[in-house]
């Protein structure tokens, strides 16, 4: 009977889990950033570009609930009841300014007001002739709302615009996928639970656990993602170059000194100085004594023990060789 209820007990596990095999695949899960939005949106005044009050009549976007702006065009602005897209916006500047320091008191002031936040700053120096110049490049992120607001803020920084873009994504279907995945996996999970509570031995208690751990842990991703999408589509990020105005430096040519013919001057006859020659000739007798000295160190140190011993040796032979040659011959 024991085995019987385990083995039904093995079953209801399975079907739970071919349930939750069925749940919508959803994009990669990324970390969370910002809490899941409510189910229900709240519309109010946008602008026709996304931003100041003066085009909210226009009625052209709608507010997420996450507090990120929601457009609608064509077709969908005619649908009131199809859910906002969920839009994440970047945006790029390259300004030519004409003092950096000056420049980025002005950015800072800018995402203030805004209510915005730095994300990354970097400053570089470059040379330019007798001085050097700063550069800087700053990520900012601003509320969804205030995007073309601190868009046109920063423009108003700078003396010429040299770069201006910005890029948009619509996460709105995956940010329903993920939606309808929480929520069967969190319908898997109770299931579970339900399972757990029934368990009639410690085996199958772990093994109700174990699988119960694995859907946590889906849910968890699942969750993140929407935390991230939310919070992404809430703030947009602009990314600013900042690039001094490097003043023109005009280079005065250096004249050529032109050159003049002149006579060539003859030579001079120097007058005869007997010290002078003295002196030489006694340089030069230093120099043979110094030669001779070496000379004589050399042959005593090198040549005297290296042909001494031979001259010796041949001397010898030479006394024995003539001492037997005036020998008288034996009878």
């Amino acid at each position: 009977m024991r085995g019987l209820v385990a083995t039904s007990t093995t079953a209801m596990i399975l079907v739970a889990l071919l349930a939750a095999c069925g749940a919508p695949t959803p994009a990669a899960i990324q970390a969370p950033v910002a809490q899941p939005p409510a189910p229900e949106a709240v519309q109010v005044p946008a602008p026709g570009i996304g931003g100041g009050p003066e085009a909210a009549s226009e009625g052209q976007g709608e507010a997420h609930p996450s507090g990120a702006i929601i457009y609608r065009t064509g077709a969908e602005a005619a649908s009131p009841a199809d859910m906002p897209r969920l839009i994440v916006k970047d945006g790029q500047l390259a300004l030519l300014v004409e003092d950096t320091d000056r420049a980025i008191d002005g950015l800072m002031q800018v995402v203030g007001d805004v209510g915005g936040y730095v994300i990354s700053s970097r400053v570089s120096y470059q040379q330019w002739y007798d001085r050097g110049y700063k550069f800087a490049t700053i990520t900012i992120g601003v509320p969804a709302s205030e995007f073309e607001r601190a868009i046109r803020r920063l423009r108003s920084l700078a003396i010429r615009v040299n770069d201006e873009s910005s890029t948009g994504q619509d996460v709105t279907d995956e940010y329903v996928d993920l939606q309808s995945r929480l929520e069967s996996l969190q319908a898997t999970r109770d299931r579970i639970m339900e399972f757990l509570k029934r368990a009639n031995s410690v085996d199958e208690a772990l093994k109700v656990n174990e699988q119960l751990a694995a859907v946590e842990a889906q849910i968890e991703e699942a969750q993140g993602r929407i935390n991230y999408l939310s919070g992404r589509a809430s703030y947009s990020t602009i990314t600013i170059s900042l690039e001094p105005d490097l003043p023109l430096v005009t280079l005065t040519p250096t004249p050529t000194a032109s050159l003049t013919p002149t006579a060539t001057p003859t030579a001079t006859p120097l007058p005869w100085d007997p010290s002078k020659t003295f002196q030489s000739a006694r340089g030069t007798l230093r120099t043979v004594y110094q030669a001779l000295g070496e000379l004589a160190i050399w042959l005593i140190v090198v040549v005297l023990p290296v042909v001494g011993p031979l001259f010796l040796i041949g001397w010898a032979i030479w006394v024995v060789s003539r001492r037997r040659s005036r020998r008288p011959p034996s009878p």
